[in-house]
């Protein structure tokens, strides 16, 4: 399996990690070529790194490196939820949709940006419902590890993105891989909160047991959509109630004042 990993971090010519390891703290132990995944995914999600429509993205991704195109996130970022997430760990899913295509933005993370990049306009809103919920101020940057520590799954369907152009992607086999990270979720003894946001993600449901876990729908976080049904929606508190009643250690939604405190 740790071939097969090296294998596709070379073929998209990743950077090295050194640099991004004095910035952020890795749960996972890279391989040689940059890719790390956490050991619990890693064994669950082998079937999919053996699969055929892994190996054309592998060539995919290798053909737009090689035409000169930009890339979002940077290799070593690719499977970022999953590695400070752990399989066992999850208790929240949410679930975006492809990353941010802006220079700076993505690090793995859906609706998450590093810090120093502006908070963008979705992340904005769920900042603002999540102070109507809680009466959690608004942070000042947008970086959202400190959750994904704490077992919040922030999966994008799609993992890479090229530069400037939405949803470039898509179609290319991330979401067949995105679906199997859903359907393994699904199946942990533990019940786990998915939290859809908009139409794309509540498509998911599929790969759901809902008389298991609980399932929370609204309209998508963004301005064109916000007032629509998210805003007011109360997500944050409906799910720490519901993890609470589980006996399970609900989430401190509040995110540090410094981002690299996460």
């Amino acid at each position: 399996m740790t071939r097969r990993l090296d294998a596709f971090a070379e073929s998209v010519s990743v950077r090295a990690i050194l640099p991004y390891k004095r910035i952020y703290r890795l749960t996972a132990t890279p391989t040689t070529d940059g890719i790390s995944l956490e050991p619990g995914w890693k064994a669950a999600l082998t079937p999919e790194f053996h699969s055929p429509y892994m190996q054309s993205l592998k060539a995919f991704l290798k053909e737009e490196k090689a035409h000169g195109k930009r890339i979002f996130p940077r290799g070593s970022e690719y499977f970022r939820a999953l590695d400070l997430t752990p399989l066992d760990k999850v208790k929240v899913v949410i679930l975006g949709q492809d990353p941010y295509h802006g220079e700076g933005q993505a690090h793995g993370l859906c609706f998450s940006v590093r810090p120093g990049v502006r908070i963008p306009p979705s992340l904005v809103n769920i900042y603002k419902e999540m102070q109507s919920d809680l009466g959690i101020p608004p942070a000042r940057h947008g970086f959202l590890e400190h959750w994904a520590r704490q077992g919040v799954l922030l999966l994008n369907s799609v993992l890479t993105v090229e530069e400037g152009k939405a949803a470039a992607h898509q179609g290319r086999g991330w979401e067949k891989f995105t679906d199997a990270v859903i359907a393994r979720v699904n199946a942990l003894p533990q019940p786990v909160v998915f939290i859809l946001w908009g139409a794309y993600a509540q498509k998911k449901t599929a790969f759901v047991d809902a008389s298991r876990h609980l399932v929370l729908k609204s309209a998508h976080p963004s301005p064109l959509s916000a007032h629509n049904g998210f805003l007011g929606s109360q997500p944050f508190s409906k799910t720490n109630a519901w993890l609470k009643a589980q006996g399970v250690t609900p989430i401190d939604w509040k995110l540090p004042d410094n981002p690299l405190d996460a």
